[in-house]
């Protein structure tokens, strides 16, 4: 199992559009459970209804894990996308 930490930048927070983006983005990884959490929420980073009613807003720590077969892969592709989208 690999995991991140990431502070929120957008200042929308996790809003529809980068949700839909992170869900079509874990996705790929078909072999790997990719999750967010916020505190002791979690949400499946393919759940779009789900990611969004975890409520993340500008300045949430969020740690997202990856599991399964593509792990490493899977993670630096989140922490990417975190990156460049929130």
């Amino acid at each position: 199992m690999k995991s991140f930490s990431y502070t929120i930048v957008d200042p929308a927070g996790i809003h529809a559009r980068p949700a839909g983006l992170l869900a079509r983005a874990a996705k790929e990884f078909v072999d790997t459970q990719i999750t967010v959490s916020k505190g002791d929420s979690s949400a499946g980073a393919t759940q779009l209804l789900k990611l969004l009613g975890l409520g993340v807003r500008a300045g949430d720590s969020v740690t997202v894990t990856a599991e399964g077969g593509s792990e490493d892969a899977a993670i630096a592709a989140m922490e990417k996308f975190f990156r460049e989208h929130l």
